[in-house]
C-alpha cells in the first residue's frame, strides 16, 4: 500500500470517530403556540327524568279493574285511567277508617303545602321575568356585558318551568284529596260504588306496577304518569366537582344520539352527598346536579326517561388566550415548565399557566405566540439540547 493510501484511510478513520463522537439531535414532537379559547370543564354522565311524574296508587282495600292502557299512551288531566272496587269487608274495619280519615288529613295538609310552594314559585318567576328584561333594556343601552344578561334570561326561562312544575304539584295534590275523600266515603252505606283513578296531569302513562284485575291494599302503587315535556338530566358529580358549580351555569349534554349537543343549565344541586362504589371499586362522595334543557322541544323530543348521555359544565373560559397543549408542560418545584425550540436545541422555559381543560392550557408569561415547543418531553431531555 502507497504512502498516500495510508494516509486516506487514516483520515477516513478519524472522521468516523469524529462523527461517532459526534452529539446526536434527539427526535421529539412538537406543536406552535397559537390563539385559541381554553375551557376548564366537568364531565360526568348522566340521565334523563322527568321532572313531572306522579306514581298513582290504590287509596283503599279493593280490587283493582284490568288497565286498559299501555305504557307511551297519552292521558289527559282528569282522565279516567282506572277504576277500584272496594272491598264490603273494609266498611266494618273502625281502624280502616281511622286510617282513611288520617290519610285525608295529609292529602288536606300535602295540598297547602303545594299550593304555597307554587305561590312563591310564580313570584321568583316574575320576579326573574322583571330582572331579564332590565338586563336586556341595559344591554340594549350598552351598560351592561352580554354574560350578565344571557345568565338573567336562562334564569327567568328556570324559574318559568320551577313555577309550572309546581302548578303541577298542585294539579296531583288535589287528586290526592280527592281520592282520600272517595275512600272515606267508602265506608258509608252508600259508598260500594267502584272508585275513579285519574290523571292529574296532561302526559302519558310511563310505567303500570300491575297487569291483570287483583286485590290491592291502600298505598299499593299502580301506575306512574308523567309529563314528556318537563324532561330534565340528572347528573352524579364527586362532591368536590359540585362544590365548583353554581346555579344557572351552562352545560353541554353530549353523546345522547345525535352528533350536534344540546344545552342546557344547572337548575339544582342537591345539597347532600351520597356515597357511590366506582368500576375499581372505590368509595366515592358524589352528589346528584338537576339540569334543564335549554333547546327547543322539537330538539330532544325523542328522548325518553332514564336515557344515557353525557353531561359537560362550564366552569370558565379564556377566549383569545394564549395557548399550548396541555402536554407540553411539566410541574418542577419553582413551579410549571415547558421546553421551548429555539436554533434546534431545547430551552428550558419557566411560565405562568392560567386555565387548563379540554387538552390545552392558558399561558399567561413565558411563551409568545408562534414558537415552536416540545410535547411529552422526556424526563432525560435536557435544556440546550439538540432536537429534532
Amino acid at each position: 500500500m502507497t504512502h498516500k493510501g495510508r494516509w486516506l484511510i487514516a483520515i477516513v478513520v478519524v472522521a468516523l470517530i469524529v462523527l461517532a463522537a459526534w452529539p446526536q439531535s434527539r427526535p421529539v414532537d412538537s406543536a406552535q403556540v397559537q390563539i385559541g379559547t381554553v375551557r376548564a370543564t366537568v364531565e360526568a354522565e348522566a340521565r334523563t327524568r322527568l321532572r313531572d311524574r306522579y306514581l298513582i296508587s290504590s287509596p283503599v282495600h279493593g280490587l283493582a279493574q284490568r288497565l286498559q292502557y299501555e305504557p307511551g299512551a297519552v292521558v289527559h288531566a282528569g282522565q279516567v285511567v282506572l277504576s277500584i272496587a272496594p272491598s264490603p269487608s273494609s266498611a266494618l274495619d273502625p281502624r280502616s277508617r281511622a286510617e282513611a280519615e288520617a290519610r285525608l288529613a295529609a292529602a288536606q295538609a300535602e295540598r297547602q303545602s303545594a299550593e304555597a310552594s307554587a305561590t312563591a314559585a310564580d313570584s321568583a318567576a316574575r320576579q326573574a321575568q322583571s330582572d331579564a328584561r332590565r338586563a336586556q333594556r341595559l344591554a340594549e343601552r350598552g351598560l351592561q356585558a352580554a354574560a350578565p344578561t344571557e345568565q338573567a334570561l336562562r334564569l327567568a326561562e328556570l324559574r318559568r318551568a320551577e313555577a309550572a312544575s309546581a302548578r303541577y304539584a298542585v294539579a296531583a295534590a288535589d287528586e290526592q284529596v280527592r281520592l282520600a275523600e272517595a275512600a272515606l266515603g267508602s265506608f258509608s252505606a252508600e259508598g260500594s260504588e267502584p272508585i275513579e283513578l285519574r290523571s292529574p296531569i296532561d302526559g302519558v302513562l310511563l310505567r303500570r306496577h300491575y297487569e291483570s284485575e287483583m286485590a290491592v291494599a291502600p298505598g299499593t302503587p299502580l301506575i306512574e304518569v308523567g309529563d314528556p315535556t318537563s324532561l330534565e338530566v340528572e347528573v352524579d358529580v364527586l362532591s368536590a366537582d359540585a362544590v365548583r358549580l353554581r346555579e344557572s351555569m351552562p352545560v353541554e349534554l353530549l353523546r345522547w344520539g345525535e352528533p350536534q349537543s344540546l344545552s342546557g343549565q344547572v337548575r339544582r344541586i342537591e345539597p347532600a352527598a351520597f356515597t357511590k362504589i366506582s368500576a375499581l371499586g372505590v368509595e366515592e362522595q358524589r352528589v346528584w346536579v338537576r339540569v334543564s334543557l335549554d333547546d327547543p322541544i322539537e330538539r330532544w323530543q325523542r328522548l325518553g326517561d332514564a336515557y344515557r348521555l353525557t353531561a359537560r359544565f362550564l366552569l370558565d373560559q379564556a377566549q383569545d388566550a394564549v395557548r399550548v397543549p396541555a402536554s407540553a408542560l411539566f410541574r418542577a418545584e419553582t413551579g410549571w415548565q415547558a421546553f421551548r425550540i429555539k436554533g434546534g436545541r431545547a430551552r428550558l422555559t419557566e411560565v405562568e399557566v392560567g386555565l387548563i381543560g379540554e387538552g390545552w392550557a392558558e399561558i399567561r408569561t413565558g411563551l409568545s405566540v408562534g414558537e415552536p415547543v416540545i410535547l411529552h418531553p422526556e424526563r432525560e431531555l435536557s435544556d440546550g439540547e439538540r432536537v429534532d
